[in-house]
């Protein structure tokens, strides 16, 4: 229980669940409004506020809380090992067929392009296997058709081997992060290849 100040006049009230489930109730009030009142439950209520563009909620006193819709994250995996007919020689992009995870659907699986719903921190990590190719391939993370960071494969003596590589990225509201061939080619396919993003905190 906790006694805060009365929010003046109609307000709008977002209430969302405390992970921990010991929370008490808050109310932000936009005025100087002192007559108090008593909150009691599991959840944060926060008056006076504006809804954001990115699904969050920001209160007249600069309180930003973030809804259940501000998850985003996702992991893709190529199941098929055929050649990359598909693969534009002007793009190389590097395509995935499955999406096991794609919480808020911000992964264009026919793209393979991550667009970023809001301004954020973020994480992402690949592992593009080569099969049965002795030539060196070299995998670019690209942001804004913009190469961030690289990984490369080059052994000869292997069936398999992979480019793996993995960063932070502060990106803004509809930003593209993608994969993109660099060099060399995927002619024996690339199943089993995987790239996996999601959002840190948002900003």
């Amino acid at each position: 229980v906790l006694r805060t100040t009365r929010c003046p006049g109609p307000c709008a009230m977002l209430a969302l669940s405390l992970l921990m489930g010991y929370g008490v109730v808050l109310c932000v009030a936009g005025q100087n409004d002192t007559e108090p009142i008593v909150l009691e439950g599991k959840c944060l209520v926060v008056c006076d506020s504006n809804p954001s563009s990115d699904g969050g909620v920001t209160s007249s006193l600069g309180i930003s809380v973030r809804s259940a819709g501000a998850k985003v994250a996702f992991s893709a995996v190529r199941g098929t090992n055929h050649e990359p007919s598909d693969m534009s020689n002007t793009s190389m992009t590097i395509y995935f067929d499955q999406a096991l995870v794609n919480i808020g659907n911000h992964f264009d699986l026919k793209a393979s392009v991550f667009q970023a719903p809001r301004r954020g921190i973020y994480s992402f990590g690949f592992h593009v296997v080569k099969v049965y190719n002795r030539q060196t391939i070299q995998v670019n993370l690209m942001q804004n058709d913009y190469p961030v960071i690289s990984a490369f494969a080059g052994d000869q003596d292997v069936t398999r081997e992979a480019a793996s590589n993995g960063v932070l990225l502060q990106l803004e509201r509809e930003d593209r992060v993608y994969l993109k061939l660099e060099r060399g080619t995927l002619m024996g396919g690339w199943k089993y290849s995987t790239f996996s993003g999601f959002l840190v905190f948002p900003l």
